[in-house]
């Protein structure tokens, strides 16, 4: 049985350039979601990492045992947001909104989602209200692939938006999407890497 790695089938959307800012049109893609409020990193925060991968992991199994088809579990991925987007820039992150979720493919449905939360909540109990499997829509969208600690990305970003865009005419539309390619827990911090990208219009 052959493992589909995303990754490297879908290469132009998780393995950007690091040095200079790209447009991507991506398509629609089905994820595992949960809602959140705060730092990354808070009680919340790991709460939905908690759900995230054996729901998962769950949907791999389900989908190797009952249809046949191997993958890898694509990695974590991350919408932020603010009410005032000033607590970026002042890193008030007791102010931020995040959506934490991973890819799923097409031929997983919502039976199968359904079996494997059931499965899931056998261990840890009720699942998170927010809990969903929902479709993304971003099309155009600027990437970057950033290096270093998450704590370092502000600058880039700053570019990105700051001179990227308007240079280019264009402007957001959605919110900003990180995508966490290393594992901070077994990956130095200089070494994380991080594929930043923002959806954007045309002014």
């Amino acid at each position: 049985m052959t493992k589909i790695d995303f990754k490297k089938i879908l290469k132009h959307l998780y393995v950007p350039s690091t040095k200079d800012f790209s447009l991507v049109e991506v398509p629609d893609m089905t994820f595992v979601k949960i809602d959140g409020h705060g730092a990354p990193g808070n009680d919340a925060y790991q709460h939905a990492l908690s759900w995230l991968y054996p729901v998962s992991y769950g949907l791999k199994f389900y989908s190797k045992q009952t249809l046949a088809k191997d993958y890898v579990v694509p990695p974590l991925e991350g919408l932020w947001w603010a009410d005032d987007m000033t607590a970026y820039t002042d890193d008030r992150r007791e102010e931020w909104h995040w959506t934490m979720m991973i890819m799923l493919p097409d031929w997983l449905d919502d039976e199968a989602f359904v079996a494997s939360v059931k499965k899931a909540s056998n261990k840890l109990g009720d699942p998170p209200a927010s809990l969903r499997r929902e479709v993304l829509h971003e099309g155009l969208c600027a990437q970057i692939l950033h290096i270093g600690p998450y704590s370092e990305e502000g600058p880039t970003i700053a570019k990105m938006h700051k001179e990227f865009l308007p240079q280019n005419g264009l402007t957001e539309n959605g919110h900003h999407h990180e995508i966490y390619l290393g594992d901070p827990r077994k990956t130095a911090p200089e070494k994380l890497r991080t594929v930043l990208r923002q959806p954007v219009r045309k002014l």
